[in-house]
């Protein structure tokens, strides 16, 4: 059984910054991706920014040279270092992973979500 979890988030006055950290535990055979999508009230959710195994970063166009995802592989954790926060990145941030168990076979992962919220 594979388990994802979040920890981090909070309030923060507009321009400052918030670390996201992720971790993924359990019986991981290998993380095919790892990366975060964040959902504003009455909006669909997004994605932020994704790893993937081949080492290629993908970001939203509304965080580049803002955020920025990293990955210790030791630990299966997955980080999110969001730096000069607008109101509009307020959200419910999610870490999502790919990641196939012993059986080999890759599910989906989704955290609990954290909240973020920028204000003026």
């Amino acid at each position: 059984q594979v388990h994802v979890e979040e920890s981090g988030g909070g309030l923060v006055q507009a321009g400052g910054s918030l670390r996201l950290s992720c971790g993924a535990s359990g019986t991981i055979f290998k993380i095919n991706s790892m990366g975060w999508f964040r959902q504003a009230p009455g909006k669909q959710r997004d994605l932020v920014a994704l790893l993937t195994s081949d080492g290629r970063t993908t970001y939203a166009d509304s965080v580049k040279g803002r955020f920025t995802c990293s990955r210790d592989g030791a630990d299966n954790t997955v980080y999110l270092q969001m730096n000069g926060l607008k109101p509009e990145d307020t959200a419910v941030y999610t870490c999502y992973s790919n990641i196939a168990d012993y059986s080999r076979r890759a599910r989906d992962y989704w955290g609990q979500g954290t909240q973020v919220t920028v204000s003026l």
